[in-house]
């Protein structure tokens, strides 16, 4: 007992894992999960987090967007013209500003949010399952804190 004690931590000894490392491996099993829900849609987890973006936010920039949705600009720029292509989105000149376009779901884009809402929930609740209602809203105002002291 005395040896385990002389050793330094994390040689023989097994460490937590970090915080940080939990947080990307649950964010990777997400985005697998939602990869797989989304497949017959032909969308990956990031378009689908696009088009949920400007579900909440009508009416954004690419660059306001791209923030958004966690991509950069170039990305997001070639996202917008797929999503655009296959009818999700439509862009339109700002009424403010007539140089920048704005973004927007277009009906289809809608349908299409409303058609995944329920498997995609099942994957949040699947995620949760196990805690208790009040657990899983202090995971949420957790995660929110944690992002907030980040951005």
């Amino acid at each position: 007992m005395a040896e385990a004690a002389a050793r330094p931590a994390g040689r023989g000894a097994k460490a937590a894992p970090s915080l940080l490392y939990l947080v990307k491996r649950t964010e990777l099993a997400v985005r697998a999960r939602l990869d797989e829900v989304l497949k017959p849609s032909g969308l990956t987890a990031l378009q689908y987090t696009a088009l949920t973006v400007l579900e909440r936010h009508a009416g954004l920039t690419a660059a306001q967007l791209a923030r958004d949705s966690f991509v950069t600009a170039q990305s997001m720029a070639d996202m917008v013209r797929t999503l655009e292509s296959r009818g999700y989105v439509v862009r339109r000149p700002n009424p403010a500003n007539r140089r920048e376009l704005l973004i927007a779901l277009t009906d289809l884009g809608h349908r299409l949010l409303a058609d995944y809402e329920r498997p995609v929930r099942d994957i949040e609740r699947r995620m949760t399952d196990g805690l208790t209602d009040d657990d899983a809203a202090r995971l949420r105002r957790t995660l929110d804190h944690a992002w907030r002291r980040l951005s």
